[in-house]
């Protein structure tokens, strides 16, 4: 009998964490150029103070597909800089074609690839996950609404580096756009179980020049940030999908910004498929 009431007190303890732990957002930002920032004067410590005072919990921060001895140096003294201040660090990889077999994908796989040897060299400052921005829709034969035949393509790039990520204990996180959400039942459950996190470009929704006020923008973010995540899950299990953070751009808010983020944490923080927001980029904010 005592060994029963202990374990319900364990697990009654256990809760309040465990819903802790699903309830605080994730606080994203970009991080384009890495070389260039970072050589900045005092850059690595300018970009720890961005993060501490716009309360970012993690970062995705290019790396270069083949990076010098130096670049490789500046970003384990960024990844164990970070982790200090408990911000996580994700490893940030772009294409507009690693959708495709061949030499695009391998290409894509053999940067992944780095990532993880960078891990293994530097096991004190390792990537906590990977960050990938691949973008078919931007060659003129994906453009168009309902145009979604490199989906398939595109979610096998996912899988593909998912395998490594996984084996590698790192999360694997990738930026889409609203129009991947408009496909069919299979169509979205295709994305949304390609990967573990996905994070929505939700942009061009307002500008500093428009003439609404705050409040207007506000509704809009909260809005149509509800009803694209109703739009992503609606029809599906919500067991082995990718959660999706929200992100929104400096140059559609301007100083507003923080605001507006702040308005997806409020609208969201209950939707058990939220996963928070991210900042594009801190880019923006540099002089």
């Amino acid at each position: 009998m005592k060994s029963i009431i202990c374990a319900i007190i364990t697990a009654a303890l256990a809760l309040p964490t465990a819903a802790a732990d699903v309830a605080i957002p994730v606080h994203g930002l970009w991080v384009w150029k890495s070389p260039t920032v970072l050589r900045a004067a005092q850059g690595m410590q300018a970009l720890d103070q961005f993060c501490r005072s716009a309360g970012i919990t993690e970062i995705y921060v290019s790396v270069p597909a083949h990076p010098d001895s130096l670049e490789e140096q500046e970003l384990q003294q960024l990844v164990g800089r970070l982790h200090d201040s408990k911000v996580r660090v994700e490893a940030l990889i772009s294409s507009t074609n690693a959708d495709e077999e061949g030499a695009p994908r391998t290409k894509l796989l053999d940067h992944v690839r780095w990532v993880l040897q960078f891990n293994q060299r530097h096991t004190q400052q390792r990537f906590d996950g990977v960050h990938l921005d691949i973008e078919p829709q931007q060659r003129p034969e994906n453009k168009g609404p309902g145009n979604l035949g490199f989906l398939a393509g595109l979610a096998a790039a996912f899988r593909d580096v998912r395998t490594l990520t996984d084996a590698a204990r790192m999360t694997l996180n990738a930026d889409i756009q609203n129009k991947l959400l408009k496909g069919n039942l299979e169509q979205r459950r295709l994305l949304l179980s390609s990967v573990s996190r996905v994070t929505l470009m939700l942009y061009e929704l307002s500008s500093p020049d428009d003439g609404t006020t705050t409040v207007d923008k506000i509704d809009k973010i909260k809005q149509s940030s509800e009803k694209f995540l109703e739009m992503a899950y609606q029809g599906l299990e919500a067991q082995g999908l990718a959660r999706m953070a929200i992100a929104l751009r400096t140059p559609d808010y301007g100083p507003l910004l923080p605001q507006m983020l702040s308005a997806l944490d409020a609208a969201n923080r209950g939707n058990a498929h939220y996963l928070g927001w991210a900042r594009h980029s801190y880019n923006d904010a540099l002089p």
